[in-house]
């Protein structure tokens, strides 16, 4: 397939001017629990917010001003918050950046170039439980600042932040939940969804340029049609495109997860990934595996996927990564935004190619939704860096206990927890940090490890 340069206007975007940044902590509220309804039905005509248009039931958006644009600085955090309502099973969810023609106020959903920055799984939640009576998904997203600043892409097109929620109620066998929950019968309302950014400025990186190629949006990778592979029977698909100018810095940013499909199917069995550039291998992974244990807390109806109904009676399923060798994903968690350096491309042809060999799909059921983008903002780091891959912070949200792992084979030497206002108000010496004491908010990690490398990492305390 091939791809054009985003009608070729992003190529402007190679040497964009660098724009100043806020240097204070800056807190955006997109989207304050807005009400979602069922994805099957007509589209409803109830009330929505100010400055925020229906794409869907199951979809709203959102134009960030120029005023908003500008407060951002180089670093971010967004938090998309679900209450339930009425609908208490597994549905997909996604936060997409929409490129709208300048000065538009509306727009065709088909009709314009889009990227997913987050995909989330919504959990098994009864809404008349309340503790907890909402699920958090938490987002690293520094990388999006460099498009927000970019001046040859707002010259000329709006961005449009859009959050997409799906729901169903159907009835006992039907998939839906409007039945079993007590007083949701003849109702179609399923969520209320809330999106808050917070942003930060780090005057150790400096950007300079950006560009950015969506190359591909939610595509239902499956072998069973050619609307969704490159070769009948095989689940490959392949993305050609051309650069009109060299690339620095390039990263590729992949979100894939397995859905649609019966018990036994594709979403329940765990396949490896292969991505390919320019007919060179970059990546392989095979989806979860991982216990889904720090969300179980959210899955607050019960279910088959977080007890093991094989028993009488059903018992919760332990909180070992054995427990959970055959899952894709967590009811209740996100889905990975997986990112692979490309370094510099060349200008000319070049392609993208994701391979799943082994997948079956039983009866024609189940795709994998693929979204995929390039984006380079050239960030020079004026300070020693810890690779990310080495380190990570759990659980995350948090309620009491704090743990860092590191992979690197360093250790933690010392911790500081700040909050938004820079302020310290946790110092430890070990891995682990006792958060039990502090509110519920934002909070900046910064541990320092035993091989004089540091690292900083958002973190949400419950």
């Amino acid at each position: 397939m091939k791809k054009t340069l985003l009608y070729l206007t992003l190529c402007l975007s190679f040497f964009a001017s660098k724009t100043a940044l806020a240097q204070d902590p800056y807190t955006l509220t997109l989207f304050d629990q807005a009400v979602y309804y069922g994805m099957y039905g007509a589209t409803v005509d109830e009330p929505i917010p100010e400055g925020t248009i229906r794409n869907s039931n199951s979809s709203y958006s959102k134009m960030l001003t120029e005023e908003q644009l500008a407060a951002f600085g180089n670093k971010l955090t967004m938090t998309v918050t679900l209450h339930p309502l009425c609908d208490n099973y597994d549905r997909i969810g996604n936060v997409n950046l929409a490129l709208v023609p300048k000065g538009a106020t509306t727009y065709e959903y088909n009709e314009v170039e889009r990227i997913e920055i987050g995909r989330f799984i919504t959990p098994f939640m009864d809404m008349n439980v309340t503790n907890p009576d909402s699920v958090p998904y938490v987002y690293e997203l520094d990388n999006l600042t460099s498009i927000f600043h970019d001046e040859a892409i707002t010259a000329m097109y709006d961005i449009w932040i859009e959050l997409e929620v799906y729901g169903y109620q159907g009835g006992p066998g039907q998939g839906g939940a409007a039945v079993e929950i007590p007083g949701c019968a003849g109702r179609n309302d399923v969520y209320m969804g809330s999106l808050e950014f917070y942003s930060t400025f780090d005057n150790s990186i400096e950007n300079e340029g950006n560009f950015l190629l969506p190359l591909s949006y939610k595509y239902e990778l499956k072998n069973y049609t050619l609307e969704g592979t490159d070769v009948l029977g095989e689940t490959v698909r392949t993305i050609d495109f051309t650069l009109d100018e060299p690339v620095n810095n390039a990263n590729l940013y992949i979100i894939t997860s397995n859905h649609g499909a019966n018990a036994g199917g594709e979403e329940y069995i765990r396949r490896n990934h292969f991505i390919y550039f320019d007919e060179e291998q970059v990546l392989m992974y095979k989806p979860g595996g991982v216990s889904c244990g720090p969300f179980f807390e959210y899955n607050t109806q019960p279910s088959c996927i977080y007890y093991d109904c094989s028993t009488t009676p059903a018992y919760p399923r332990p909180h070992t990564d054995a427990a959970w060798s055959w899952n894709n994903w967590c009811p209740g968690d996100k889905i990975p935004v997986r990112s692979v350096s490309l370094g510099q491309l060349e200008a000319g042809e070049h392609s993208f190619r994701i391979e799943v060999p082994d997948a079956q799909f039983a009866d024609e059921q189940g795709y994998f939704p693929m979204s995929v983008y390039i984006q380079s903002d050239n960030p020079a780091l004026s300070t020693n860096t810890f690779d990310v891959a080495t380190f990570s912070v759990y659980p995350n949200p948090v309620v009491d206990v704090l743990t860092i792992n590191t992979t690197s084979g360093t250790t933690v030497q010392n911790v500081t927890v700040t909050n938004t206002l820079g302020q310290s108000v946790y110092k430890g010496t070990t891995a682990t940090a006792d958060l039990s004491e502090l509110q519920s908010g934002i909070y900046i990690v910064t541990a320092a490890f035993t091989n004089g490398t540091t690292a900083t990492q958002k973190i949400v305390k419950k």
